[in-house]
């Protein structure tokens, strides 16, 4: 049997594992008529019946509850108090109008009973078989009794829902907090994971929480819409996949931007193997070449990691010095694009070796976040630079004292290099880094280019720094197009958000599998690059 190369599967309830869609829509359609109709005869506003395609659909679907509301109305031009979660369902407020659809969801769900997908229940239980983690992620505050009616509520080992949602805190989609959320209660990274959605707003979510694969379903003929909005992959039914495609997936590798040393601009990102007759699978972003990408008149964004992608990999980090042709080219870069430095070095260290104002610097994996006007540094992160201090004093004890072993202070986080330390070494350094995470819930390891990285287990990385830069410039995905060039395992996060809205290019000596779109083999191929760019 072939190794996984994914650990877990997410699935969206509503629409993906029951057909509560429909219920649902039922639901929010006699709740919203009813007050329309009160608007009419109390307003004398004319009444607008609310409908599947132009009012659930985009206003509504896969929203949290009160989020839906308040999207459908703002529509309408309707606006009133949000009021309180407890407000009855008879009440005017965006809360009790939604507590109404609730009430009238349950009533329908008494009546009609609950079904399922059948597509959906064998795949469940074939990734079962095979010892990956489900989890389901919903907006839904029913989602509980939703799958206790349909009796499968043991097929899932996690359930992050409406309910979770508001003890926790966490964001609705499109933000990926939920999706995330589950992964990490499996013990479980999104990259390894995969996330089944039905709704673009779900399909974002997916997108933005850095998931290594997102699945769209395209029950409403919305297959252009999914795309669009971040899925890699759309199918109308789980009965259309196998997993040897989305074992395909997970080990695609980015095409060569350099052939024999020529520039090959219009070598396109490259598509997967469609096994299905008739049926397209994947995202056309994929079959786009970098000549389309240089070409938006709009303007380009470049996110650009510092070691192994401006600078060749050394020895020891403080060696890692950016030549001064790469720096050159770079400012020039800088004076024609909005520019990003986003390192695992301190903010303040990678700043000083670039040396170039009026950029953004993201340093310790974005953590720590500077730039023309704004700032930002993670708050949970900031809570664990004690822990940093104590772990610093504990390795220096412990491996410290072996040759050729390096330990980095990032502030935020820790990097114990083995580079130069002796092969037989290395297994004792890994198993102590290994006891210091496992002892401790809130750090996480990583492992990079001859490097363990200690960071805080927390929901940030590079690809969100990459998301709250883009946030803070005040630009648009759909303007311009957004240029992440990286070398290393962190490097990934990022790619995996830009992936579909965006361009990845992984610097690396081999071909391997990654989420990036193109290849280059060298910083030196990264500075020839950006020449012809500028």
């Amino acid at each position: 049997m072939k190794k996984k190369p994914f650990k877990s599967v997410i699935f969206d309830l509503d629409g993906v594992i029951t057909k509560t869609a429909l219920v649902h829509a039922q639901a929010w359609k006699q709740a919203f008529d009813e007050y329309l109709r009160l608007r009419e005869k109390r307003d004398k506003e004319p009444f607008l019946e609310f409908t599947h395609k132009k009012d659930y659909l985009p206003y509504v679907d896969g929203k949290p509850r009160y989020q839906g509301v308040k999207s459908f109305l703002e529509s309408r031009g309707i606006n009133i108090s949000f009021g309180d979660p407890s407000d009855s369902s008879d009440k005017e407020t965006i809360c009790g109008i939604g507590n109404k659809k609730n009430v009238k969801f349950r009533e329908i769900l008494k009546t009609q009973g609950v079904q399922t997908y059948p597509s959906t229940i064998s795949f469940i239980k074939q990734l079962k078989g095979m010892g990956v983690r489900i989890g389901v992620a919903s907006s839904s505050k029913n989602c509980k009794y939703v799958l206790e009616a349909a009796g499968i509520e043991d097929l899932f080992e996690t359930r992050v829902d409406g309910e979770v949602s508001a003890q926790l805190g966490l964001k609705g989609k499109p933000e990926g907090d939920i999706f995330t959320k589950a992964t990490f209660n499996l013990g479980v990274d999104p990259a390894e994971s995969i996330v089944v959605e039905d709704a673009s707003s779900g399909v974002l979510a997916g997108r933005n929480g850095g998931f290594g694969l997102v699945i769209g379903l395209a029950r409403e003929k919305n297959r252009a819409e999914l795309f669009e909005n971040g899925a890699d992959l759309v199918v109308t039914d789980l009965s259309e996949l196998d997993l040897e495609i989305i074992y395909e997936w997970f080990l695609r590798t980015p095409r060569p931007l350099f052939k024999d040393s020529n520039f090959n601009l219009d070598n396109p990102a490259g598509d997967l193997k469609d096994t299905h007759k008739n049926l397209t699978i994947s995202n056309p972003h994929y079959n786009r070449n970098l000549e389309t990408v240089f070409s938006n008149q709009k303007g380009l964004v470049f996110f650009l990691d510092y070691d192994g992608t401006l600078t060749p990999i050394v020895e020891r980090p403080d060696l890692a010095v950016i030549s001064k042709s790469m720096k050159d080219m770079v400012a020039k870069l800088s004076k024609k694009y909005k520019t990003a430095i986003v390192s695992g070095r301190m903010r303040e260290d990678v700043q000083k070796l670039v040396g170039i104002e009026g950029i953004f610097y993201a340093g310790s994996h974005g953590f720590d976040i500077q730039g023309p006007g704004v700032s930002l540094v993670q708050p949970k992160a900031k809570e664990a630079i004690p822990i940093v201090s104590q772990i610093i004093e504990k390795l220096s004890k412990e491996v410290g004292f072996i040759e050729g072993i390096l330990i980095e202070d990032k502030k935020f986080s820790v990097g114990v290099h083995y580079r130069l330390a002796k092969e037989g070494s290395i297994p004792k350094v890994k198993k102590v880094v290994e006891d210091i995470v496992s002892d401790n819930p809130l750090l996480r390891l990583m492992s990079g280019k001859k490097v363990f990285e200690i960071l805080p287990a927390i929901d940030w990385n590079k690809g969100k720094a990459v998301r709250w830069i883009m946030q803070a410039l005040e630009v648009s995905w759909s303007e311009v197009s957004v240029i992440y060039i990286g070398d290393d395992t962190t490097d990934e996060d990022a790619f995996r958000v830009l992936r579909t809205r965006g361009t990845g290019i992984l610097v690396s000596q081999d071909v391997k599998a990654s989420a990036a779109d193109f290849l280059l083999r060298s910083p030196e191929e990264v500075e020839s690059l950006f020449e012809r760019i500028v």
